[in-house]
C-alpha cells in the first residue's frame, strides 16, 4: 500500500475509483508529503494488489476501516467515484473514524437506468471480448486523462473483471440515506464537466453539514485531470477540518477546567478570524433541489 508519513495534522486516507487502484493518487500523495501530512492510499477489493478478491460493499468498507486504523484511528477520508461512494458508506457506519469526508465524482444515485445498461454491456459485450475490453479501456484512459494522469492510473493495473460485482453491489447502496447519517462535514467535489454531477444538489442537501466544490475545466476524474486544482481543494479542506478539530479539543479542555482556574490562566473562548470564517462556510447551504 502507498503511504507517506509525517507528524502534522490529521491523516488522510484516499480511496480510488473503479477499475484503477491506489496509484491514481500519486499526485496527491506527493503534494501531501510536501505539506507534511500523513497520507495512505489503499486498494479496494477487486483492485490493485487485491485483484483476486470479489468486490462487495461490506468488504470495501472494512478495507477503509482498516486503512483508517493504520493511520491512527481517525482521519479525513477522500474518495473518487467508486471511492467516494465507499467513503460515504464507511462514514455512515464508522462515524468515529472520520473527521471530514471528501466525496468526489459520485453525485449520482447508482440505481438508475444508466447503471443497468452499463451492467448489460459489461456482461454481454466487454467480458466476451478476447481481451475483456482492455484495448478499449486503454483508449478511453488515453483520451480522458493527460499523460501524467494516465500513467498514474495505469501504474497499478486495471481491474476489468471487477465491474460485474461492482455494479451489482453499488445498485444496492443508498448514498443519500447514508449521507443523512454522516456526522462529520462533507465536501461534495465535482469536475465542471463531470457526467456524475446529475444530482449533486440532492447529495449536498442530504448531508447534515455539506458543501459543494466544483473544479473548473475538469471532467470526471478531477484529481487526475486537474491535479493541482484538486489538491488545492484538498489542502483547504484539511486546514478547515484541523481548525474544527482544534476548536473541539479546546472546548473539551475548557469544560474540564474549573472556572476560577480558567480565569487565572487567561483562557478565553474567542475564536480566531480564520475559525470564524470556517464556521461561516459550514453554515452555508445550497437551496433545496428543484
Amino acid at each position: 500500500m502507498s503511504t507517506t508519513v509525517a507528524p502534522a495534522g490529521l491523516p488522510v486516507v484516499l480511496l480510488h475509483g473503479a477499475r484503477v487502484s491506489r496509484t491514481m493518487w500519486r499526485p496527491q500523495l506527493e503534494a501531501l508529503a510536501r505539506a507534511g501530512r500523513t497520507a495512505l492510499a489503499i486498494d479496494l477489493p477487486g483492485h490493485g494488489e487485491r485483484l483476486d478478491e470479489r468486490f462487495t460493499v461490506d468488504g470495501a468498507v472494512a478495507a477503509v476501516a482498516e486503512g483508517v486504523d493504520r493511520v491512527g484511528g481517525r482521519a479525513v477520508v477522500v474518495g473518487m467515484s467508486l471511492g467516494g461512494y465507499t467513503g460515504i458508506a464507511h462514514a455512515a457506519r464508522h462515524p468515529e473514524q472520520v473527521a471530514g469526508l471528501v466525496a468526489a465524482g459520485c453525485s449520482s444515485v447508482p440505481r438508475q437506468a444508466a447503471s443497468a445498461a452499463w451492467l448489460l454491456a459489461v456482461r454481454h459485450v466487454f467480458m466476451r471480448l478476447p481481451d475483456k475490453g482492455a484495448w478499449l479501456n486503454q483508449r478511453l484512459v488515453d483520451a480522458a486523462l493527460p499523460p501524467d494522469g494516465a500513467r498514474a492510473a495505469a501504474e497499478g493495473g486495471f481491474a476489468l473483471e471487477v465491474m460485474d460485482d461492482l455494479l451489482v453491489a453499488m445498485r444496492g447502496t443508498d448514498p443519500l440515506a447514508d449521507l443523512a447519517r454522516v456526522a462529520c462535514p462533507v465536501w461534495i467535489v465535482n469536475g465542471q464537466w463531470d457526467h456524475f454531477r446529475l444530482q449533486e444538489r440532492r447529495f449536498v442537501a442530504a448531508a447534515r453539514d455539506g458543501r459543494l466544490v466544483v473544479v473548473p475545466r475538469a471532467t470526471h476524474l478531477a484529481s487526475l485531470v486537474r491535479p493541482v486544482a484538486f489538491t488545492r481543494v484538498l489542502l483547504e479542506v484539511l486546514e478547515e477540518v484541523d481548525a474544527r478539530e482544534g476548536q473541539a479539543v479546546r472546548r473539551s479542555s475548557q469544560a474540564r477546567t474549573p472556572p476560577a482556574r480558567a480565569a487565572e490562566s487567561g483562557t478565553t473562548t474567542t475564536s480566531s478570524p480564520r475559525a470564524a470564517s470556517a464556521r461561516g462556510v459550514m453554515r452555508r447551504a445550497l437551496p433545496p433541489p428543484r
